[in-house]
């Protein structure tokens, strides 16, 4: 069954962060929470637990997996970006927002999109989130946590806890999210952003 840390929002207890980090490198999913809502991660290059979080969402092959980065000067290894992507990414980040930019090498390609070489790239603005990327060290790959079928993310961690104690090693509970998905932004082409997915951050300057 999979356990359950409760982890202060605003001031997160380093101790659960370090032990989160540890089951973390031991290969495993958790679930945690963000600016928008709960979430699945795992370390970037364990390909079992991508595909683990794959077989949970019943993604398809052309999905765009996120990257949850500390901060802008993180983002630089693992997207192509050029000087109005950044001042965008200056304006919008921290926040709820999964933008969508050409992949570096860094990026393994099984974490790209199939056709397009693309990748979702996040900076929330959560302290549980960055606690746990300052002591992980690289960013975490990323998927929002909506079951197959469903509209809605999930919200409660201990009913994550219920419905997937056989999939996630670890539920951190941080208190109810917005349960709302991130607004999806593709920055690859040349001209305006395109808003691909409405959510929590304001797209409205794009639209």
């Amino acid at each position: 069954m999979s356990q359950l840390f409760q982890i202060h929002p605003v001031n997160p207890q380093s101790r659960l962060i370090r032990q989160a980090v540890a089951i973390l490198r031991a290969g495993e999913v958790i679930a945690y929470p963000t600016d928008s809502s709960y979430a699945l991660g795992c370390g970037l290059d364990n390909k079992a637990a991508v595909d683990k979080i794959r077989a949970i969402r019943q993604f398809d092959r052309d999905h765009n997996f996120t990257l949850v980065c500390r901060d802008l000067s993180e983002i630089a290894s693992y997207a192509r970006v050029d000087n109005s992507q950044y001042r965008l990414l200056r304006n919008l980040t921290p926040g709820p927002y999964t933008l969508i930019l050409r992949a570096t090498r860094e990026v393994p390609r099984r974490l790209q999109h199939p056709r397009r070489k693309t990748i979702g790239i996040r900076i929330p603005e959560h302290a549980i989130v960055q606690a746990l990327l300052e002591e992980l060290g690289e960013p975490l790959m990323s998927s929002t946590l909506i079951m197959p079928g469903e509209e809605l993310p999930l919200n409660d961690a201990v009913e994550i806890r219920e419905r997937l104690q056989h999939d996630v090693a670890l539920v951190i509970d941080g208190g109810p999210c917005a349960a709302e998905p991130t607004t999806v932004l593709d920055l690859e082409e040349e001209g305006e952003p395109r808003v691909l997915r409405q959510g929590r951050g304001d797209a409205s300057a794009f639209l």
